[in-house]
């Protein structure tokens, strides 16, 4: 039982989009392939991770640090006490070994995009779908229906607010029941505009999400808060430096309505100060940690239990990113729900293939491992790495 080889290779999700931060022209992902010695089928068992979009890919540091440590170290040192799988946890202490504490921002991501691809094999070797698995080790009851939202909105070259609404019609008739769209990249005025457009056109029990992508400073900040208090959204978006936690604790006296960040936050240290010291309310808010930028489950794990001992349930949790690794552990752990992509980042975002959703819901199929194989488009991608 051991990893023979990790490959990786820097895949293009470029797309002409824009938030209010970044525009999507250049941006790529890694993708990574775990190979082991254990044979299925006549076939070695792979695992396979990618990290989201927003954080480019980091194959430079996988090859110069973190996938030789693995490949260094003993056999032996990497599996768990029964000898007979992986160990995610000595995997990815081995990984960490020689990394000084902080400085979070690149190196969680390409350790986050090899965790994924270890718990991938991890949960083929028993032949188990990953969040039956995680439900198994951590105590918990598996819920294959996990709620899903549909993220778009995106400023677009040429597109109006009729762009916009028959975007957002499309995901209702997928049928989603929260949709969010892109805010702080047009005057205030204008994206009130559309904010206005949106709700007017969702039937009753559809809801408005708005991310601004951490674009406004304490005062623009609270401008939009005093603006969208006007509205029934869903939640007020990481409206400022994801480090500010001063800012967002002072946005919280200016918006009574539900709030959400952390997508950029890449460590349990860090959403930890989020906790303690961003005002956030665990009876109305949403934490967005996602697991493939931030160290991988590994440390979602580690981050989960500082979140239970601050008096937080897993369930206000609804992580960024839009791929089956969080939607596993929403099931297995029960987390809020996660962010869905239904038209970009492909093929890398979405679901298994006839996987459809339901009310804003969809239900896990039992695939082993986290369900790549279930998705045509994606596994192809992947299989071509390690072929």
């Amino acid at each position: 039982m051991r990893i023979v080889e990790i490959r990786e290779r820097t895949a293009p999700i470029a797309s002409p989009i824009a938030n209010a931060f970044i525009d999507f022209s250049k941006m790529t992902l890694s993708l990574v392939a775990v190979v082991t010695d254990v044979i299925r089928d006549g076939k070695p068992v792979i695992g396979y991770g990618f990290n989201s979009n927003g954080r480019y890919g980091q194959g430079s540091l996988m090859r110069e640090r973190f996938i030789p440590r693995v490949l260094e170290a003993a056999p032996e040192s990497l599996r768990n006490e029964a000898g007979d799988n992986l160990d995610p946890h000595k995997i990815w202490n081995t990984m960490f070994k020689n990394e000084k504490p902080g400085g979070h921002g690149e190196r969680s991501v390409a350790m986050g995009t090899i965790d994924m691809a270890v718990w991938d094999a991890v949960a083929k070797i028993e032949n188990k779908p990953l969040f039956r698995l995680l439900a198994e080790r951590h105590g918990t009851k598996a819920n294959p229906k996990v709620f899903v939202y549909a993220a778009g909105g995106y400023y677009y070259p040429g597109k109006g607010l009729e762009g916009l609404t028959a975007e957002m019609q499309g995901y209702l008739d997928r049928g989603y029941n929260v949709v969010k769209m892109k805010i702080g990249g047009a005057p205030l005025a204008e994206d009130c505009k559309r904010i206005e457009a949106v709700l007017a056109m969702l039937p009753p029990g559809c809801k408005l999400a708005v991310d601004a992508n951490g674009r406004f400073d304490l005062a623009t900040a609270v401008a939009y808060a005093k603006a969208l208090s006007a509205y029934d959204l869903f939640w007020y978006e990481e409206a400022g430096d994801p480090l500010d936690y001063e800012l967002q604790a002072k946005l919280a006296e200016h918006y009574a309505g539900p709030m959400a960040t952390g997508e950029n936050l890449f460590s349990m240290q860090d959403a930890r100060n989020l906790v303690r010291y961003g005002g956030m309310r665990p009876d109305r808010d949403w934490l967005q940690f996602d697991c493939a930028l931030s160290y991988g489950l590994v440390e979602y794990l580690r981050t989960l239990e500082m979140l239970k001992a601050n008096g937080w349930g897993w369930d206000r949790c609804i992580p960024h990113g839009g791929h089956q690794m969080s939607l596993n552990i929403a099931a297995g752990l029960g987390l809020g729900g996660n962010e869905s992509y239904p038209d970009l980042f492909q093929p890398y975002g979405g679901f298994p293939d006839g996987v459809r959703v339901d009310n804003g819901h969809i239900t896990m199929p039992e695939l082993p491992g986290i369900g790549f194989e279930g998705k045509a488009d994606l596994i192809q991608e992947m299989r071509s790495l390690s072929a």
